[in-house]
C-alpha cells in the first residue's frame, strides 16, 4: 500500500471511529461512512468490504495505541506497584471516557458478531491482560510488596470488576469518587503491610 493510499486508510479509520462512537456500532451504515468521508461508495470499499471489517480495524488501533501509552509510562525502575498503579491509572481513564468513547460500539459489535474465541478481540484482551496481571503479582510477591495466594484467579477477579465498571460506567455512570474506591480496593486486596 503507497503512502497516499494509507493516508487514505487512516482517514477512513479516524472518520468512522467518530461515526461509531456518536451512533453505535449497529446503527451505522457503509453509507454512514461514505457520507462522513465524503467518498465514493467504490472507495469506501477499495479499503473494508463491511462495517465489521472497518469497526474491527479501529478496535485494533484502539488497543495498539493503548499499549503503546501504557508502556510509554513505565519507567524503567518500576516496582510492581508502579506498574499495577499506571495500569489502574489508565484503566480509571477509560472507565470514566464519556465523551469519543467507542464502549458502547464495541459492545454492540461483539454481541452482534458473536466471534469465535479465536477471534474475538475483546476476549483476547482480557485474556492477555489476566496473563500480564498473573506476571505483575508474582513478581510482586517475589519481592515481598504483594501478598497473593492465587496470583491467576486474582488477576481474572481484577479483569472481572475492571470490566464490569466499564460496563457500569456506560450504562448507569459511576462518579470518579466510587471508581476510586472500588481501584483502592484491588490495591488493599495485594499491597502486604506490615502489622
Amino acid at each position: 500500500m503507497g503512502e497516499k493510499s494509507a493516508h487514505k486508510k487512516q482517514f477512513i479509520v479516524e472518520t468512522a471511529r467518530q461515526v461509531f462512537v456518536e451512533k453505535g456500532y449497529k446503527d451505522v451504515t457503509m453509507k454512514d461512512i461514505v457520507d462522513a468521508c465524503g467518498i465514493s461508495r467504490g472507495g469506501l470499499y477499495l479499503y473494508f468490504e463491511s462495517t465489521a471489517e472497518l469497526f474491527r480495524e479501529i478496535l485494533e488501533a484502539e488497543q495498539k495505541e493503548k499499549d503503546d501509552i501504557f508502556s510509554g509510562e513505565i519507567p524503567e525502575d518500576a516496582t510492581a506497584t508502579d506498574i499495577l498503579l499506571v495500569f489502574l491509572k489508565e484503566q480509571k481513564k477509560e472507565i470514566l471516557l464519556k465523551k469519543n468513547s467507542i464502549t458502547v460500539a464495541a459492545y454492540e459489535y461483539f454481541f452482534a458478531n458473536k466471534p469465535a474465541k479465536k477471534d474475538n478481540l475483546l476476549r483476547r484482551k482480557f485474556l492477555e491482560s489476566v496473563d500480564i496481571l498473573k506476571g505483575l503479582i508474582e513478581a510482586g510477591v517475589e519481592n515481598g510488596e504483594f501478598v497473593c495466594e492465587d496470583p491467576e484467579s486474582t488477576a481474572q477477579d481484577i479483569m472481572f470488576v475492571l470490566e464490569g465498571l466499564r460496563v457500569c460506567s456506560q450504562t448507569m455512570g459511576l462518579s470518579e469518587s466510587r471508581v476510586d474506591r472500588e481501584l483502592l480496593y484491588i490495591m488493599e486486596g495485594l499491597v502486604y503491610e506490615d502489622l
